[in-house]
């Protein structure tokens, strides 16, 4: 019999660890080759961790919502492998190793309870995020490892983004920690102001005057809650969506644009060519790989749109990798993402759409299919909404909401002079960073869509 280790595999360019949200099977289960073994979750996306062998599973090294590291093994699988023969040989025999002393049961046991207890003093309270300040899971962990006090983490200047500590400050301050004792201070006019408003920053008021934080904040306010009230616990994807989407409010100063498109000629083009498409290609033509495609196409004539902020500098993105907002089969949404779609045609965006759209709708996303995206396109139009707002979903500076296209008089210009007529209109909606985005780029942007849309060829081949 041989143990094998199976570890937390790669799963992504930028995921270092996951959180196990549960254990598919249990200790003396037998488990096949590519059978999943756990249920993994990222801030990305959820996933099964399959066992590359077939055996028993002897050894759960952690538990559910414990955060393992890349890398790390989780568990040990007995399989019915033959240990090899000379590295067996090279072993020495039991007979030639010394019997060592047996400690009595007893005193075992009452050895272990009195170390548990020592480590249960000397250990300091987990930290935790607060409303103020997030602290990523691995930075909890390097804490709780290098017994760093909550106070001294609420305390250590940031310099992620809004402020956010990452791993660096957390092994600086390490590093100079027994250097500098009197770095770590817990009044509260010494930490960092996070969350300051445009008319605040204006009129700094002193420190000496500053008024000391309410205990508690709306966050942390217990709402009444009668006999006839449901509670529901938010789900592990609703908190990330949460938080990402605060985030966001609190990084980038969001400004919308509006434009109003007619798309009478891809929805007559779309409907003279969709059955034979669907009957060739075996997959239904959406009006999502046409918009799209526009998308791509405008970023290409704007690339300031397509740009990432890193504290006082801007990152120009080479790839054009478009997010598409998707829904989940538990009604969050999610943002698999388009790789290089600015070099894909009409028929290989369709072909992309429908795939991610599928393994979105089936939770079989990978992590990399949420990775890497420059900009975002959300179709509110789906829900019924005319037009929305969306949040910037960072760190990109823009997203596009694609409204519901709908029937409705319109003015149409001809030769012979105006008249009304029935047209298929929607609008676009642009959110955008005005920090780095101005008005003038913002509005071309989402205008140059809307020609490529009401410039579409009717007798295009797909």
């Amino acid at each position: 019999m041989a143990k094998f280790e199976l570890k937390l595999p790669k799963m992504g360019e930028s995921v270092a660890e996951a959180t196990i949200t549960s254990w598919l099977k249990e200790v003396g289960d037998t488990i096949e080759a590519d059978e999943a073994v756990l249920e993994i979750a990222t801030d990305k996306v959820d996933s099964e961790v399959p066992s590359e062998v077939e055996g028993v599973l002897v050894e759960k090294l952690f538990n559910a919502d414990d955060v393992v590291q890349v890398g790390q093994t989780i568990a040990i699988i007995e399989t019915n492998a033959q240990v090899d023969k000379t590295a067996a040989a090279a072993q020495p025999e039991p007979t030639s190793v010394p019997t060592p002393e047996v400690t009595p049961p007893a005193v075992q046991e009452v050895a272990k309870t009195v170390v548990a207890a020592k480590e249960a003093v000397a250990a300091p309270a987990p930290v935790a995020s607060s409303e103020d300040r997030f602290y990523s899971p691995l930075v909890r962990n390097i804490a709780k490892q290098e017994g760093i006090t909550q106070a001294e983490l609420d305390a250590l200047p940031g310099t992620g983004m809004d402020g956010r500590v990452t791993k660096n400050d957390v092994m600086a301050y390490i590093e100079n920690r027994s250097a500098q004792p009197a770095a770590v201070k817990t009044e509260p006019v010494s930490q960092p102001v996070k969350e300051v408003q445009p008319e605040q920053a204006a009129s700094p008021q002193p420190a000496a005057t500053a008024t000391p934080k309410p205990a508690a904040s709306p966050k942390e306010v217990m709402v009444p809650v009668s006999g006839e009230d449901e509670i529901i616990e938010m789900t592990r994807m609703g908190k990330l969506i949460a938080h990402h989407m605060v985030e966001s409010k609190h990084t980038s100063a969001h400004v919308q644009s509006f434009i109003e498109v007619d798309v009478t000629n891809i929805w007559n083009w779309r409907n003279k060519v969709k059955n034979n498409f669907e009957k060739r290609e075996g997959e239904k033509l959406t009006f999502t790989p046409i918009f799209m495609e526009a998308v791509a196409k405008a970023i290409k004539d704007f690339p300031m749109i397509n740009i990432s902020v890193s504290g006082d500098k801007l990152i120009k993105r080479k790839h054009i990798n478009l997010g598409m907002a998707a829904a989940l089969p538990d009604g969050n949404l999610i943002v698999p993402v388009i790789k290089n779609a600015d070099q894909l045609n009409l028929l290989g965006m369709t072909k992309a759409v429908n795939d991610l759209a599928e393994r979105a709708r089936t939770s079989k996303l990978k992590p990399d299919d949420t990775q890497g995206g420059t900009y975002t396109v959300t179709n509110v139009g789906t829900f019924g909404s005319v037009f929305g707002t969306p949040i910037i979903n960072q760190p990109q500076v823009a997203i596009l909401a694609l409204g519901a296209i709908r029937k409705v008089p319109a003015v149409i210009e001809s030769p012979q002079g105006d008249f009304i007529g029935i047209r298929y209109r929607m609008f676009l909606s642009h959110s955008y960073d005005h920090r780095v985005v101005n008005g003038a780029l913002g509005g071309q942007f989402v205008k140059r869509v809307a020609e490529y849309l009401e410039n579409f060829d009717v007798n295009r081949e797909i």
